[in-house]
């Protein structure tokens, strides 16, 4: 069953409250290639993780505002979907979701014009919801878009950095993935009227999520097929960026030296043998205990939610990471 289907809620309907971000927005012509391309950009696909987060959170409260919750759930995803086109310019990524990624379409300067201003407006067009008691919104609209930025700023500063800390890895992940998932449960939640313990449970239950998202994705990376990734296995480290998986391997004295000798200028054929060097060593396999750890403390979190009949939709949620392919 797919993850909508287990928490009942329409992925067309979540669809159509993100286009409407554009299609009401009285500034932007819906004819502009600004809007045409942030059109594109939400009908490419996606899970729509983080607005399924605001709406699950939601549920914990005792009378949610369907119309704040959706439009918060939207926001998210905005921002979220803001963040992939600065990824994929500072990875050099060509395709996103079987496409050709908005750099490649728009160019480097067109594509960063439609990220800043879908990154920005979101701010303003949930504004509506910023009255004094609900600064809790900012949280959403200002607050997780600056950790975006600081994550993404973390990733460029330490590429062919093989000096990184484990805990200076997980700050980075921290603000580049688990605190937006984290922020979209929290800020439904208080939506929805949930109290502030509450909230925070969620909080901390979707940050432990989004850290075993990332280290499984960081591990998949090296674990799945060029022809399901879309580019060599590797391929982090062939740009630079200084994994989890290969925090791990730097610790075998006899393998770092060749993993210290990857730099932009090596060639293909030695990252190759680096890289089949950190699939045989165990390091994959000590990355995948630390995202199993962080589900284990998510599950502990529903645990104590139990008396909520929404945290069975914490549940699905958490079946969906621990589930995802190797």
């Amino acid at each position: 069953m797919k993850l909508e289907e287990s928490l009942n809620i329409s992925l067309k309907a979540v669809d159509r409250e993100i286009e409407n971000m554009v299609k009401y927005d009285r500034d932007l012509p819906r004819s502009s290639q600004l809007a045409k391309s942030i059109v594109e950009l939400v009908r490419s696909g996606g899970k729509r993780v983080r607005p399924l987060m605001v709406i699950v959170g939601s549920r914990f409260g005792p009378d949610p505002d369907q119309k704040k919750v959706w439009r918060l759930a939207a926001a998210a995803e905005f921002i979220h979907a803001a963040s992939l086109i600065h990824d994929d310019i500072i990875d050099d990524s060509t395709m996103r979701r079987g496409q050709k990624a908005m750099h490649i379409k728009l160019g480097v300067s067109g594509a960063l014009h439609v990220g800043n201003y879908m990154s920005a407006r979101v701010i303003e067009l949930i504004s509506v919801y910023s009255a004094e008691r609900e600064k809790f919104v900012y949280d959403l609209s200002s607050l997780a878009t600056t950790k975006l930025c600081l994550g993404e700023y973390q990733q460029l500063s330490h590429l062919y950095d093989y000096d990184v800390t484990i805990p200076e890895y997980l700050e980075k992940s921290k603000n580049k993935t688990a605190q937006l998932m984290a922020t979209c449960l929290q800020i439904g939640a208080k939506a929805g009227g949930a109290d502030a313990e509450t909230a925070q449970l969620l909080y901390s239950f979707g940050e432990k999520l989004g850290m075993s998202f990332q280290i499984r994705d960081d591990v998949l990376d090296f674990t799945q097929s060029s022809e399901k990734l879309g580019k060599p296995a590797g391929s982090d480290l062939r740009s630079g960026q200084v994994t989890l998986p290969v925090l791990y391997a730097l610790q075998d004295e006899a393998l770092a030296p060749s993993i210290r000798a990857v730099t932009a200028d090596i060639p293909a054929a030695e990252v190759d043998a680096v890289v089949a060097a950190i699939q045989a060593s165990g390091a994959l396999e000590q990355t995948e205990e630390l995202s199993r750890r962080y589900l284990r403390e998510a599950q502990d979190i529903i645990n104590r939610l139990s008396q909520y009949p929404a945290h069975r939709d914490l549940q699905a949620l958490l079946v969906y990471f621990g589930g995802r392919e190797k």
